[in-house]
């Protein structure tokens, strides 16, 4: 009975041991694609009030957000040339 108890303690703490580590890298993940986001935002934002004087300016929405945030610059000027030539 006891020998039972302490294997199934051992197996409890080896799946909270995994599960952590899981929930940590998770965590990690999602706040560094928020930072992204912000900073992707941030950048739309400098781009609208510097091109916005020109009158080129981009929504921002979720799609162009995560565009802005994940590729930074390069990701802005893709917007800016899809704005000038689509729009």
């Amino acid at each position: 009975m006891e020998l039972k108890l302490i294997f199934l303690i051992c197996l409890g703490l080896l799946g909270l041991f995994l599960m952590g580590g899981v929930l940590y890298r998770l965590f990690k993940l999602s706040l560094k694609l928020v930072l992204c986001i912000l900073v992707g935002g941030i950048l739309l934002l400098l781009f609208n009030t510097i091109l916005g004087q020109l009158g080129l300016k981009i929504a921002i929405n979720p799609v162009t957000l995560l565009t802005a945030g994940l590729l930074q610059v390069p990701g802005v000027l893709l917007l800016i040339l899809l704005h000038y030539f689509f729009v």
